[in-house]
């Protein structure tokens, strides 16, 4: 049986509706069972055959995180480590999913998964402790790191986009912040890869979609795709911006990019390209 934590988040809900289709053997959780209280996790999973825990709960606010420390890290690194007590326990293998956050972007390349994280932001650094937990107490883990995820539930950047483009006839998108767009039904996919496969190749993996753009260039061909499918029927100015010209609480890391290649060579899985993945997502909110 595959326990689900998180199905009702922006990720969560895509690998159910996965696990639904493929007629899976599981079971899913979300806020009514808190990753936070170590009892309520073992309580609901007393009583269950669990081979895989899949979480996908996270405290994602990387701007509250600033204000919010303590729920960020309740969350992010005090959950994973529950949760990864109890895979220990139940043996059972488990997945979760990080973030880019954990490196300082300063890099020049994608990062790859030896390189070393310094994370730079609240969130970011509640997310790499919540790996490090993980890791230091179940061998049987696939830490996955993701960034700039985008799906049909949930807050996030593509939503935020097509809101503001039917609201005002300006927007002005920073330009010096580097990464991957990622949909969150192909990250779903690859985790259900995972675990059709039933590997023993446990351990720190990064998924993207392919290409490399900045925030301006991703605001600029979700605008151009919206319009296309008649979401938005206005025009409307992009404008690019330095990160300096839109202050923030939260650091970002200037490269966010992560390459894949190594997710993509042992789970034998297929990168789609950014503009492919969203393009099909745009269609979608057409129907």
């Amino acid at each position: 049986m595959i326990w689900l934590i998180g199905n009702r988040g922006m990720l969560g809900s895509e690998v159910e509706t996965l696990l639904i289709r493929q007629k899976w053997d599981y079971v899913a959780t979300d806020m009514e069972v808190d990753i936070t209280d170590i009892g309520q996790l073992n309580q609901f999973a007393a009583d269950k055959q669990i081979s895989w825990i899949i979480n996908c709960a996270a405290y994602t606010s990387v701007e509250r995180a600033e204000d919010e420390s303590e729920i960020a890290f309740k969350i992010n690194t005090d959950g994973p480590s529950n949760i990864a007590q109890i895979a220990l326990e139940k043996n059972a293998r488990l997945i979760h999913i990080s973030t880019d956050y954990v490196f300082d972007g300063t890099k020049e390349g994608a990062y790859v998964e030896t390189d070393l994280p310094n994370p730079i932001s609240v969130y970011g650094i509640s997310k790499f402790k919540g790996e490090t937990n993980i890791a230091e107490t179940v061998k049987a883990h696939f830490i996955i790191r993701s960034a700039w995820l985008y799906g049909k539930n949930g807050n996030n950047f593509v939503h935020t986009m097509l809101n503001l483009f039917k609201e005002k006839t300006e927007v002005s998108i920073v330009a010096d912040q580097w990464g991957s767009p990622t949909y969150a039904y192909d990250l779903a996919a690859a985790v259900i890869r995972i675990i059709d496969m039933n590997p023993t190749t446990f351990g720190l993996y990064h998924f993207t979609n392919e290409g490399k753009i900045n925030w301006y260039q991703f605001a600029t061909e979700i605008y151009n795709l919206a319009k296309n499918e008649g979401l938005i029927n206005r025009s409307v100015r992009v404008l690019p911006i330095e990160t300096g010209q839109y202050p923030m609480k939260a650091k970002r890391p200037a490269n966010a990019c992560l390459s894949s290649e190594k997710i993509s060579r042992d789970f034998n899985i297929s990168l789609k390209p950014w503009k492919e993945s969203l393009a099909h997502f745009i269609s979608t909110l057409r129907n």
